[in-house]
């Protein structure tokens, strides 16, 4: 399964092409219905901005036969996610929300059946639906493999008329089990942090200021 490319309903995709417990890793950049259609932007080979626009997809969704459909087949399916689902559709009705979250539902469960057990899962969301999106997490994962909550920071805000402009997106980590594969990252401190913290000599210096040698 190296090397493919799927064009498609990512849900389909799942069920038809993907086998149980082959995929190690899974970043998950989703819509965050946010209301807002994205188009693709067609240019001219000299770069200028040609007029033909077409929409790539709508990040807008609405409670109708679609999410309907959704949310009776995970009332079906059962598992540990249909009583949360249940419970969010008592709280949120046929809201937009509501029908945006079903659909994450559906396609998480089968997320998580496609991991191998060491396998791991980033969600990128935003505090819209966050909250929500980690109950539904906690439900297929189990709550004990939930393993970070990553805040992402913009270097500048969105300025917003009437709130505090929004800066910061969440990545969501979980494991597919116990044992997940984790390679931990590092990269050299820098030459102001050496020159603060480890600028002594002698039999201390390389513990830093405020430790000493038993």
């Amino acid at each position: 399964m190296k090397n493919q490319l799927w064009f498609g309903d990512n849900l389909t995709i799942l069920r038809e092409e993907i086998a149980d417990e082959s995929v190690d890793l899974v970043y998950l950049d989703p819509p965050f219905n946010s209301q807002v259609n994205y188009n693709v932007l067609f240019r001219t080979p000299d770069e200028d901005a040609a007029s033909a626009q077409v929409e790539a997809f709508r990040d807008t969704w609405t409670w109708g036969p679609e999410a309907k459909w959704a949310f009776d087949e995970i009332m079906h399916t059962g598992g540990g996610v249909t009583p949360i689902v249940h419970a969010l559709h008592a709280a949120l009705g046929d809201s937009d929300m509501m029908a945006y979250l079903v659909m994450m539902a559906q396609r998480l469960h089968e997320l998580r059946r496609v991991l191998r057990p060491t396998g791991s899962l980033y969600l990128h969301c935003d505090p819209t639906a966050s909250h929500y999106l980690k109950i539904i997490l906690d439900a297929i994962f189990g709550p004990t493999n939930f393993l970070n909550e990553v805040i992402w920071k913009r270097t500048s805000a969105h300025s917003s008329a009437r709130r505090y402009g929004p800066i910061h997106d969440v990545l969501l980590f979980y494991s597919r089990g116990e044992r997940h594969c984790w390679n931990a990252q590092y990269q050299p401190y820098d030459a102001e942090y050496l020159d603060t913290f480890f600028d002594q000599e002698g039999p201390n210096a390389l513990f830093g200021h405020g430790f000493t040698v038993a």
